[in-house]
């Protein structure tokens, strides 16, 4: 009897323990400034405000929509206008997200956790979309038309017109987290990013392909 009470006296002082003392830090947020040039084309197709509205008609219109109704004429001019990001200062951009996702990608090349990335690496943006707001890097470099046959999901052959920089770069600055990174890191994610996943269309990284090449970069140095 004497035994069992010393046991369950010992259970009680083990479950009201005092628990441990946490110390979260304040954020050690630091910054680089980056300059990356194009060494590949760089390729562009933004979801279109000509597709959504065409879609939310389509949704509108709900069992009066036909199969088989008339499509207007493919004006490629407007497709290829279509297809860029324009800020609302008028510039093209890349979106901040496509840098800042191929970077998080690369941290699996490292063995870095991709949720800790996630937390950890950020773009700053130069703008935004005028038409969706979506966060813009702004790009150097001209656009041109680029035709492309593809097949889509259904396995119908269909025409699409990209944005297409055969020359391009962007000036970037990085903001990371200093506990979980170097600078030194960051330079090298970023150049792992340039060179092993890409941006944009047909980047060696996408996850629906093997890519077409397009959409690598490398570091050029600091602004």
């Amino acid at each position: 009897m004497t035994y069992a009470l010393e046991i369950e006296m010992a259970t009680k002082k083990t479950t009201t323990a005092e628990p441990a003392t946490v110390t979260i830090t304040p954020p050690n947020m630091r910054h680089i400034a980056i300059t990356i040039v194009g060494t590949a084309p760089y390729g562009q197709l933004r979801f279109s405000e000509k597709a959504k509205a065409l879609m939310a008609e389509k949704m509108q219109a709900g069992t009066k929509s036909k199969k088989g109704a008339a499509k207007p004429p493919r004006d490629f001019d407007d497709d290829f206008r279509q297809a860029q990001h324009i800020s609302e200062e008028g510039w093209n951009g890349i979106p901040a997200s496509a840098l800042r996702n191929a970077m998080i990608d690369a941290c699996r090349f490292v063995g870095f956790r991709m949720t800790v990335g996630k937390g950890a690496i950020f773009v700053r943006a130069d703008g935004i979309d005028r038409d969706d707001g979506v966060p813009l890097i702004k790009i150097k470099g001209k656009p041109e038309p680029n035709r492309m046959h593809v097949r889509n999901a259904t396995g119908v052959a269909d025409l699409r017109v990209r944005a297409m920089w055969r020359e391009w770069g962007a000036d970037l600055v990085l903001t990371f987290d200093g506990d979980q990174f170097t600078q030194s890191d960051v330079v090298n994610l970023i150049a792992r990013a340039g060179m092993q996943v890409g941006i944009g269309e047909g980047r060696p990284f996408s996850k629906s392909s093997a890519g077409v090449g397009w959409g690598t970069f490398e570091i050029k140095g600091p602004k």
